[in-house]
């Protein structure tokens, strides 16, 4: 068999399994939110869970339910899940995104300092009693430290109007140990109360969700996952390098832009919300580069996908695991990630390909 036709075969093979990632993720994500929203202390069958989403349709009910189980769903369960949907998507489309742009499937949304900003002031506004806008006073801070943590690397990274991508990654380092310095600081002089929240937080957990906390994230966080698709294209040209991108019309300058201001904004506002959580955007583009191919065009959606399934699973695992406590979802995707990232890299080494 000729080069020619090899690369075709292979080719075909990932259209194939792209079409098939495309077809089977949806129906894990339904499965795995049916089962989340069913699990807990109030139990909730499957067919009483799809009786209680049908019933506002006038759908008749597949089986009998109370109230107590409908308003244990619809208030408490079913905004974790959501935002755990919406969380794990922008987590996995922004590390999707990343890893074309730095043209490296170990690249991670983390690398630009996002998290590590946010971290920082959360950690101030607790330790400061920095106590606004109530409620919503870490997560706001944890937002405002994600912008300035990205601002502050577009205007090191810049040279001449153009974003140097090498500079951006190694400001990103920077950023991230200054940030980490100043959230060790912050824990230094907390409390231990103070302590016990900068802690749980910086570990990750959808514990506080509620509609309200849904709808301040989602937004910004759906902007990148319904706009990030757009750059596939791009993204597609720039694993040709800058030069090669530049020479097939793609205004590489522009998209560079485009890529990391959404993935600021939806890991920014994730962060708010939900915490650090690690892995998520690091392993799941990762292993479906390895299953799919390096097309964004599937990439992309499937990324998001498959980030928002293992979100939901990693949580329904934190919840219950040790009921009654909860076990921060952070160390979940860890002890998840960490040993088939492992697994991922031995296998790489072992073909040659690091």
């Amino acid at each position: 068999m000729t080069t020619a036709a090899v690369k075709a075969t292979g080719f075909s093979r990932q259209r194939t399994r792209a079409a098939l990632a495309l077809t089977i993720l949806p129906l894990m994500l339904l499965l795995a939110v049916i089962v989340a929203v069913g699990t807990g202390a109030v139990k909730i069958a499957p067919a009483q869970v799809l009786s209680i989403f049908l019933s506002p349709l006038g759908v008749a009910p597949l089986s009998a339910y109370d109230e107590q189980q409908a308003a244990v769903l619809s208030a408490i369960r079913l905004p974790r899940v959501v935002l755990g949907i919406v969380v794990g998507a922008g987590l996995a489309m922004a590390g999707a995104a990343m890893q074309g742009l730095f043209r490296n499937p170990l690249a991670d949304p983390g690398l630009l300092g996002i998290s590590s900003g946010a971290g920082l002031a959360a950690a101030m506004s607790v330790v400061l009693g920095f106590n606004l806008f109530g409620l919503y006073s870490l997560p706001a801070a944890a937002f405002v430290g994600s912008l300035i943590s990205t601002v502050l690397i577009y205007l090191l990274s810049q040279r001449r109007g153009r974003v140097e991508v090498t500079t951006m990654l190694l400001a990103g380092i920077a950023i991230n140990a200054l940030c980490g310095a100043g959230t060790g600081l912050m824990t230094f002089l907390a409390s231990d109360e103070q302590l016990r929240t900068i802690t749980f937080w910086n570990l990750g957990s959808l514990g506080g969700a509620t509609w309200p906390t849904v709808m301040s994230a989602a937004p910004l966080i759906l902007l990148g996952v319904l706009v990030l698709p757009l750059t596939a294209r791009a993204l597609n040209a720039l694993l040709l390098g800058e030069s090669g991108a530049a020479h097939l019309g793609i205004p590489v300058q522009r998209i560079k832009w485009i890529i990391v201001t959404l993935v600021a904004l939806s890991v920014g506002a994730g962060v708010a919300v939900a915490g650090t959580i690690g892995f998520v955007g690091l392993v799941v583009p990762h292993l479906l580069r390895l299953v799919i191919g390096p097309n964004h065009q599937t990439l992309l959606p499937a990324s998001a996908l498959l980030g928002a399934t293992l979100l939901v699973l990693a949580d329904l695992i934190s919840r219950t695991i040790a009921i009654p406590a909860e076990v921060p979802i952070g160390i979940i995707t860890a002890l998840l990630g960490a040993p088939f990232f492992l697994f991922l890299l031995r296998r790489e080494r072992r073909e040659g390909v690091l």
